[in-house]
């Protein structure tokens, strides 16, 4: 288990400093850093041992140029103004108020999207809201049997999630899993739930499966998607570690900062792995930026309300994930 080895790891290398001098103490860091190494990149090879800790900017976690993403949105744009789900006149005036509602932005909305979409650091906001409203919306077993709708927390229109979602037509739990935009097979969903409970948020303390927030809501939602279309479970990992790099991209950099300073590239983690509660989840990243010298914070991340390049406050409850709108 992570918290074991880093704990392990740890006083491997607080015994060396304190009680070991030269070679040994440089023995036991190289030790360290390939037990990190291994857990997160799946190779206990490679490592050089500089001693110096490699500082990784966010261009790393999230480039300038984009990712394209394993999944074709087609028209679920217009399906999702047809259902309801998203009110045009609503979602024209946010964007068109600050005069973003871009011809992109447009064709997501209202075209016929035939080709893969591309997440970039000016569309990342964007996105999350179009996939907020498909996780809102798509009908699924996870929504209607899991988590949110234990009792203890009142019922699912309480969470961020769902009274955040103000740009519906009506209430938004007359949308809450009630439209069926595509089928999953018992295979596909099984997928969608076996992946969704592997992958956290550093803005909550809870899995996909367990989407409270917006992050969740629309993470689940690309899940729903790239299942519909054959993605497989690596490249599902891949795309939504990603994608959330683009909605944290502060809280990714400081990750890739903190994994640089073992020695770690980026490029050869194990998305699951970075995605798992030990970094993303809300109490796990603060682990890890307490072990960074210089934690990144230039652009905040992603907000819990309807995003459109400002902060946004709903008054809705935060339960006990302590992510609210």
């Amino acid at each position: 288990m992570l918290p074991s080895a880093i704990i392990i790891a740890a006083a491997m290398l607080s015994i060396a400093i304190i009680y070991k001098t030269g070679s040994s103490k440089e023995t036991v860091l190289s030790k360290s850093k390939v037990a990190l190494q291994e857990i997160v990149t799946g190779n206990d090879n490679g490592i050089e041992n500089t001693g110096v800790a490699v500082s990784l900017e966010e261009e790393t976690v999230a480039p300038s140029a984009g990712v394209e993403l394993p999944i074709v949105w087609g028209d679920l744009g217009l399906e999702l103004i047809r259902a309801g789900a998203i009110d045009e006149i609503k979602w024209r005036s946010l964007y068109e108020s600050r005069g973003m509602f871009s011809g992109e932005y447009e064709r997501l909305l209202l075209g016929e999207n035939d080709r893969r979409i591309k997440i970039t650091g000016d569309n990342a906001g964007y996105l999350l809201n179009l996939f907020w409203a498909l996780g809102l919306a798509q009908s699924n077993p996870i929504l209607i049997q899991g988590e949110m709708m234990d009792k203890r927390y009142g019922g699912p229109q309480n969470f961020a999630s769902t009274g955040g979602w103000t740009i519906a037509k009506g209430n938004p739990m007359d949308h809450y899993s009630r439209h069926a935009f595509f089928t999953l097979t018992d295979e596909q969903q099984t997928l969608v739930e076996k992946v969704s409970e592997n992958i956290y948020r550093p803005c909550c303390g809870n899995s996909t499966h367990f989407p409270d927030c917006n992050h969740g809501l629309a993470m689940l939602g690309m899940l729903e998607l790239m299942a519909s279309q054959g993605v497989g479970e690596e490249e599902m990992y891949k795309a939504a570690l990603a994608v959330n790099s683009y909605w944290f991209p502060d809280q990714y950099a400081t990750i890739a900062r903190y994994l640089g300073q073992k020695g770690i590239d980026w490029q050869k983690v194990i998305p699951k792995t970075i995605l798992g509660a030990d970094f993303s989840s809300g109490q796990g990243f603060a682990k890890i930026a307490a072990q960074v010298t210089q934690p990144v914070e230039r652009n905040g991340g992603g907000g819990c309300g309807v995003d459109d390049g400002q902060p946004i406050t709903v008054p809705v409850p935060r339960q006990e994930s302590g992510c609210g709108v």
